[in-house]
């Protein structure tokens, strides 16, 4: 074997190593700007604002979502004009998550701590390819937030989906 051949072979076995312990989720913590929570990401996020009907009340939406292979990782806050609103405002979210997928509710719960309402679930999306999706909903004070993890099955882990939603904090 010559030596400029075996310098060629070892140089692709070397990449073809470094490609493979390429991590598919390459976590990282992300901090809100507008908002104070902390999360892990799977990849580096962007972020932009819009306005959006949030159960009758229009707020500005500050999303950052980062995308994996299909999967998409998002944190959506907005800013309600009180706490009751904020309460409410719930509701309002998780219809209109799962209606963004045509979705059907699989499964809800509801959990109250310390001033938070938070509300988990997780639903199905139709179509030929139907998509998942995870969600933790919390209201705090005025302030709303949306963590969710939606994706096909094949690209959406659950061990992924379990390090993004139980990452979420409030600050």
């Amino acid at each position: 074997m010559s030596g400029s051949f075996r310098l060629v072979l070892t140089a692709g076995a070397i990449a073809l190593c470094l490609a493979a312990c390429t991590p598919r989720f390459d976590w990282r913590e992300v901090r809100g700007t507008e908002a104070p929570y902390t999360v892990l990401m799977p990849a580096k996020p962007a972020s932009h604002a819009r306005p959006i009907n949030l159960g009758g009340t229009q707020v500005v939406m500050t999303m950052t979502a980062a995308e994996v292979d299909g999967a998409l990782f998002a944190v959506g806050t907005a800013v309600m004009p009180d706490a009751a609103a904020a309460g409410n405002a719930l509701a309002a979210m998780k219809t209109a998550l799962i209606n963004n997928i045509g979705g059907t509710l699989k499964s809800e719960k509801a959990v109250a701590a310390a001033g938070t309402a938070t509300l988990e679930l997780e639903a199905v999306g139709g179509g030929p390819q139907p998509r998942l999706l995870f969600a933790r909903l919390a209201a705090s004070g005025t302030r709303v937030y949306q963590v969710v993890a939606l994706g096909p099955e094949k690209a959406l882990p659950r061990e992924a989906v379990d390090t993004f939603l139980t990452s979420f904090q409030l600050k």
